[in-house]
Parts: C-alpha cells; sequence; structure tokens
C-alpha cells in the first residue's frame, strides 16, 4: 500500500476503532483483515513474525516468565496424580485387621448420628471387610495392598499420609476443595497457584498443563485445572489423549507458518490499541496466549511424538499393555494406553521447563462391583505410575520434581446397602473422615507412614491431616508460603488455602 508512515499508522488505528469491542474481545478479525493489516506492518518495514513478543513495551517470549520463589525451593516442578472419586483406602493403603473381623457388624448408633453418606442407608448399614492381602515393601516396611506391587516397589521413595481428612462427601464439592481450596466454584486451582507464584522455564509450553483420561467424568471437569480469577495465562491447558492433543492447534488447509505469523501478529496489534484504551489485564492475557499458541505449534508436535524414546522405556510405562475383559464396566474401560502415555507424556513436559502436569484420571467412584473395578483401576494405574517414579529417578528428576497421589475422599468402611437391580451392592460410599494419599520426590522425605485412621479407618485417630495442610505443604515444598501467596480480586486477598492450613513438616525430608 501507498502512502507515508504517517497515513499507515493512521489507517492501522482507523482498523481499530472500526471494530467493535466485543469483535475484539470475542471474535478477533477475520483471516483476510488481519493479513491485510500485516500488510501494513511489512510496509512499515516491521516483519510480522518478528513482533512476536519482540517489540517495546511487549510481552516477553515466556508467557509466564520464571519468578523467584520466596525461599529456596525443594520441589522445583510438581507432577499431579488426580484419581477422580476416591480410591478406597482400606483396600489400598490402610489395612485394618480388626475392620476383617468385624465384617457384616452394624456400627454403633452413636457413631452414626450427624454422620451424611451420599447412598448408604444407616439403619441397615453394616461394616464391610477386605479381601485384599497386604504387602510389606522396601526397606522401610511400608505395607500396601496387592493390587498395587510396582508403586509398592517404590515404598522407600513415598511418603504415605493415612490421615487425611476433608470437609465435604459429594464429588464436585470435593473435588473443588482438593484442587482449588474451596468447595466454592470459580477459585484458582492448585496449579494455576503455582504458575502464578512461580512461573515456568518453558518458553514454547504452558506453565501448566493438565493430561486427562476420562472414563465416566470427572464432575469438577475443567475447574480442576482453571485460572479462577487469576489472569487466563495461568489456566492449566488440557492436553487430550490421540494424534491431536490440542484442539485447533493446527493451521488450516492453505495456511502457511508465514501467514499465521502475520495473522497473529496482526491480532495482538488491535488487541495492544484496544488494551491502550479499556485498560483491561486479560486483553494482555489474550495477547500473551494468541503467541504462545503460535509457539506450541511447533513444540506441541514434537512433545507428543514418542518415537524418539526406546522400546523399554515405552514398554516399562506399558503403553501397549493388553487391557483384560470386564464385567459391569463403570467407565473405566479403554483406558490402559491413554493414562500409561499420559504418565510418559507427563515426564516429557517437565524435561521440557513446564512447572505444573496434571495427570487427571476418572472412574474410581465404586459404589458397586468394587473387587472387580479396583483390580481394573489399579493394573491400569500401578505399572505407569511406577514406571514414572522410576524414569524420574533414574534421570536424576525426582530429587526436585513432586509427585502427588490425590482424591477427593476416601471410602466407607461400611458396604453399600442399596438395591442394585435385585443384587446387593458391592462396593462402599464416599468417605471424608480418614482416606490415604501419597507424595514423592521434591523435598519429601519417603519410607515413611504419617497419621493414622482408627481400627476401622472410619475417623482420624493421630495426626490428622486437612486438605488445607496438604496444599500448604505442597506450596511448601516449592517455595511458597501458603500465607502470603495472594491476589486481590473484587476487594479481598485471596489464596489457596483461604484462612487454615499448616505445613506438615514431617513430610519434608
Amino acid at each position: 500500500m501507498g502512502g507515508n508512515s504517517d497515513s499507515r499508522s493512521a489507517a492501522i488505528q482507523a482498523a481499530a476503532t472500526a471494530m467493535s469491542r466485543r469483535r475484539l474481545l470475542t471474535g478477533g478479525l477475520p483471516g483476510a483483515a488481519a493479513m491485510a493489516l500485516a500488510g501494513l506492518l511489512q510496509g512499515e518495514g516491521v516483519q510480522a513474525g518478528d513482533r512476536l513478543s519482540k517489540g517495546p513495551g511487549e510481552l516477553p517470549g515466556n508467557a509466564t516468565p520464571p519468578q523467584p520463589p520466596m525461599f529456596a525451593p525443594r520441589a522445583k516442578r510438581i507432577i499431579y496424580i488426580y484419581l477422580e472419586g476416591g480410591p478406597s483406602q482400606m483396600d489400598l493403603f490402610d489395612p485394618k485387621p480388626t475392620l476383617n473381623a468385624l465384617h457384616g457388624k452394624p456400627l454403633p448408633e452413636s457413631m452414626l448420628e450427624n454422620v451424611r453418606f451420599a447412598f448408604i442407608k444407616k439403619e441397615t448399614a453394616t461394616l464391610m471387610g477386605t479381601p485384599r492381602k497386604f504387602v510389606r515393601y522396601g526397606e522401610c516396611g511400608m505395607e500396601m495392598s496387592d493390587l498395587l506391587p510396582q508403586i509398592g516397589s517404590c515404598a522407600d521413595d513415598l511418603c504415605l499420609i493415612r490421615s487425611m481428612h476433608t470437609d465435604q462427601f459429594n464429588h464436585l464439592p470435593g473435588q473443588l476443595l482438593m484442587n482449588t481450596g474451596s468447595a466454592i466454584s470459580g477459585r484458582p486451582s492448585l496449579g494455576s497457584w503455582l504458575a502464578y507464584g512461580l512461573g515456568s522455564e518453558a518458553s514454547n509450553l504452558p506453565a501448566f498443563v493438565s493430561l486427562v483420561t476420562v472414563g465416566r467424568g470427572i464432575p469438577g471437569g475443567s475447574a480442576s485445572w482453571s485460572n479462577g480469577f487469576l489472569p487466563s495465562t495461568f489456566a492449566g491447558t488440557q492436553f487430550r489423549s490421540g494424534p491431536e492433543p490440542v484442539l485447533n492447534l493446527g493451521n488450516p488447509p492453505g495456511v502457511t507458518m508465514q501467514q499465521q505469523r502475520e495473522t497473529i501478529s496482526a491480532i495482538n496489534d488491535l488487541n495492544r490499541l484496544h488494551q491502550a484504551d479499556v485498560r483491561d489485564s486479560e486483553l494482555a492475557a489474550r495477547i500473551s496466549t494468541y503467541e504462545l499458541a503460535f509457539r506450541m505449534q511447533t513444540s506441541a508436535p514434537e512433545l507428543t511424538d514418542l518415537s524418539g524414546e526406546s522400546q523399554e522405556t515405552l514398554d516399562a510405562y506399558g503403553l501397549d499393555r493388553a487391557e483384560p475383559e470386564i464385567s459391569s464396566n463403570l467407565g473405566g474401560k479403554g483406558l490402559f494406553g491413554p493414562f500409561a502415555r499420559n504418565c510418559l507424556l507427563a515426564r516429557r513436559l517437565i524435561e521440557r521447563g513446564v512447572r505444573v502436569v496434571g495427570v487427571f484420571h476418572s472412574s474410581w467412584d465404586h459404589h458397586s462391583y468394587l473387587d472387580n473395578q479396583l483390580k481394573h483401576n489399579c493394573l491400569m494405574a500401578d505399572q505407569p505410575i511406577a514406571a514414572l517414579l522410576r524414569d524420574l529417578k533414574t534421570r536424576g528428576l525426582l530429587e526436585d520434581t513432586l509427585v502427588v497421589w490425590n482424591s477427593e475422599f476416601g471410602r466407607t468402611p461400611l458396604g453399600e446397602n442399596r438395591d442394585g437391580g435385585g443384587a446387593k451392592i458391592t462396593g462402599r460410599d464416599h468417605h471424608p473422615y480418614a482416606f490415604s494419599i501419597w507424595m514423592a520426590g521434591g523435598g519429601v522425605k519417603g519410607g515413611q507412614v504419617i497419621g493414622e485412621s482408627d481400627e476401622i479407618a472410619w475417623g482420624v485417630q493421630q495426626d490428622g491431616v486437612h486438605v488445607h495442610d496438604l496444599q500448604a505443604t505442597i506450596l511448601h515444598l516449592c517455595g511458597l508460603d501458603h500465607t502470603r501467596l495472594t491476589y486481590n480480586f473484587q476487594g479481598r486477598d485471596f489464596r489457596l488455602t483461604d484462612v487454615s492450613g499448616q505445613v506438615v513438616n514431617r513430610v519434608l525430608s
């Protein structure tokens, strides 16, 4: 286009003014208009591609650059394995011979006063033992179920907490509390708080990635990796299983990478003009997101291409394992390969500088067919999670990578007692009063058990750990004080742990 520099700048300003605020915020520019604006910029002697995070006053190449921790961290990154539904603690991590001895007996009425269940009928409920055998693993002799032999072989690196407790007994509020610190929707997730507090060493990948394998679904959904009221650059980017891990990342047919660079530069120039007018911080996040998406077009395919991994590694994670048939499937079928792949991708992501990787899997809500379903899910999870721990350790990454096995609550020592189509239900209900999780690596003192539940795993008997205590401890391991990591929203300073939480010092190495 002809004309001097002033007229070209005026044309750019006119183009921005002509766009309604609604279209700028929601729709961006049509491709032809964006490329036309890119032409104006090139006419000024500026290559549109060169404007990606390089011009004066623009965001740095890394949308969430590394931030200094508040104090020396033990963990530089975290892999957060979240098993939705509530794995049964007395069948996996917390042996209770007394519970087995009392199988079929009712609880005293006094213990059931003011107790709420999702499905159990109090008046006819009885205790249910476990058929599982518990084995002592490692030099530490940690007792764990025979369903988790490979994770058990890593016992000397694990810190098992048997005294977790929460305030919520249903899935949605329980998941929100565990993952965002509040049972109220709309708060930032743990991963988003970590990304906000520490940034990322990855310039071509998000600070926080969520890898999701969904059976029956996750009631908390994307709230489990949402940024809430934090700027959207800190949201977890969901990677799906399959050949296209991030939707809409590829160019449309006929659009070259150069055209894509020019389009993004043009859109971002208009967003900057609009931002100068409305001063909306979310526009800065939008600009950053466009630029990161462009960089991910080259980094994401390389990340998910496993051809460079050895066959030994692929076999260790079990990517090509045969999945056994399962009767009475409750949503956990068909996930052996995808879950194993996600565990391997978690290692590849943290190697490339991603700060937080969430590995989410649903279908641990075993109200019925507990024995079949738990065997199936443990067979799916045991090998790849153990392979991840060993792989990190072999590569020297476990020392400063925190790995967490977690869920929203546990299961009742009472058996379900609803009618199940004429058959007796053979599962357990939701149980918030005592359950188990474990941590490894990243400054965690392995080979130890913290806390105790009572003799039937009903409540905490010693050294209780609340959800907010766990969150405070995770932040502490990453060099962040949970009372000082705050964000002002609507006139109030919010934090992950709300107004409570204590660091569990026994966890620390």
